[in-house]
């Protein structure tokens, strides 16, 4: 269970720091990394495991997004995971189903954020249907409210802009699929508030409650001259963008009353954070969908991650770590390496790690962050073929243990058998950059291709920073 013991919140609005070429202005970074620092100095000292920052679609656009990323991890001192829209929604809907009551009830979930807007449907703690749309209140407020003054027209516009984008959630997200509709943090706590203030019932958006909004910050014309109680003060200058989009939704999905969710995107992280922790990560179950749709021969997958798990744990037997957490998610994610390694055979035979690598970069795999997905794709382009096109990614220690192991397991499974062990040791120094694989002369004569393909490995090793040998007991 997750209980709340300190609550620190910040507004950056990074997203109207997004320039014509959609990147990130300087000043723009400046926010999110002095956010970040004060942030990292509450959270000094905490496990890896108990810690999980993720970035939503102001990253996802930004160009100049791994500038940010460099500096901004050094400065939390964790790992910053950029989510995709869909995982974005899963991780809301997480939140909100597991802050609500007990109920067979088909929800729909709607969090209209910065710069997107996600949809959901789902009953009880499982979703079925996933979207993002790339419309929120701050993106909204910039291209219609530019100069904060809100007129007939200027909403028009923008409720007419909001439905072009959201057009398809009319099917995907219709009246008939769903009983009750909840709204997620952002523009809806807000409106719900302001609306509970003026007297409106408590936790609860109307039809009625939103012309009534609409009237008052028409009549007010600008930011200035708005009066509302229940209003925060970093939520004045995105409000209008918010009120269309949200207007938009109500008008195209036939809602009548949304109702204002206690969870969010923050306690869906949390809860699927705990899930990793225990046997229900749900990335396992997506990877092995992912390798059934692509026929994925299924043995030879597993004898090579049990393999390249046996090597691995060889080359790590003498370093001072024990199996702690960060060692189990090390083991983890070779498996699931292992297990789509050959996803892209489907397309081509001769360039299959080639074709994997593309499809890992390019699907939504529910669970996973946009740089695991990368790292995953990396780990399957790299696992046969030269070195050189990994070249940044061989800087990272634990990813060529990884990739050594993947590629070791792989050359010893090339026969598609159960390989013989008996005769080998594998050794790595992470630190001097070093590894060797033993062989006994016995299994060399046993296995003479095998012996060959191992000794090639040594020269595919050349001029990546790293020394590979292969020693003949």
């Amino acid at each position: 269970q997750l209980r709340r013991v300190e609550y620190i919140k910040e507004t950056v609005r990074q997203g109207n720091g997004l320039d014509a070429d959609r990147n990130l202005t300087q000043e723009a970074m400046e926010r999110g990394w002095e956010c970040l620092a004060r942030f990292g100095e509450r959270i000094a000292g905490f496990k890896p495991s108990q810690v999980r920052a993720v970035a939503t679609q102001t990253l996802r656009e930004a160009r100049n997004r791994d500038v940010f990323l460099a500096k901004a991890k050094q400065i939390l001192g964790f790992p910053i995971e950029v989510i995709a829209g869909r995982e974005e929604a899963r991780l809301i809907y997480l939140g909100v189903s597991h802050l609500l009551p007990q109920s067979a009830e088909r929800r729909l979930v709607v969090d209209i954020g910065g710069r997107s807007t996600e949809m959901i449907l789902g009953q009880h703690e499982t979703a079925s249907t996933l979207e993002s749309y790339r419309v929120g209140s701050v993106g909204w407020s910039m291209k219609y409210f530019p100069d904060g003054l809100w007129t007939a027209s200027s909403f028009k516009a923008a409720e007419i802009g909001a439905k072009a984008v959201l057009d398809e959630a009319q099917i995907l997200f219709s009246k008939d699929q769903w009983d009750r509709c909840y709204g997620s943090s952002g523009t809806v706590g807000a409106v719900s508030d302001i609306l509970s203030a003026a007297g409106w019932p408590e936790g609860q958006v109307t039809r009625d409650g939103l012309a009534w909004l609409k009237e008052r910050l028409l009549k007010a014309q600008k930011i200035e001259n708005l009066r509302l109680d229940g209003i925060k003060e970093d939520r004045r200058p995105v409000i209008g963008g918010g009120l269309a989009v949200l207007q938009a939704v109500f008008d195209l999905l036939q809602i009548n009353e949304m109702h204002a969710a206690q969870g969010a995107l923050r306690h869906g992280a949390l809860y699927d954070l705990i899930d990793r922790e225990s046997t229900h990560d749900v990335r396992s179950s997506m990877v092995d969908s992912l390798a059934q749709r692509f026929g994925v021969d299924k043995l030879q997958a597993d004898r090579v991650s049990k393999t390249a798990q046996m090597v691995l744990s060889s080359m790590l037997a003498k370093t001072d770590a024990g199996m702690d957490g960060d060692r189990q998610r090390l083991f983890k994610k070779l498996h699931w390496a292992c297990q789509v390694h050959e996803t892209g055979m489907r397309i081509s035979h001769s360039d299959y790690h080639k074709h994997g690598a593309y499809i890992l970069d390019n699907t939504d795999l529910t669970g996973f962050t946009l740089d695991e997905l990368h790292r995953l794709s990396q780990l399957v382009l790299g696992h046969r073929g030269k070195l050189r096109k990994l070249e940044s990614e061989l800087e990272d220690l634990s990813f060529v243990q990884q990739l050594m192991a993947l590629r070791l397991a792989v050359i010893l499974c090339h026969a598609r058998r159960d390989p013989d062990l008996s005769g080998l040791h594998f050794e790595c120094n992470a630190a001097r950059r070093t590894a060797q694989v033993n062989i006994s002369a016995e299994w060399a004569e046993l296995w003479p291709q095998s012996a060959h393909l191992l000794r090639e490995e040594k020269s595919a090793w050349q001029k990546t920073g790293w020394t590979f040998g292969v020693n003949l007991d």
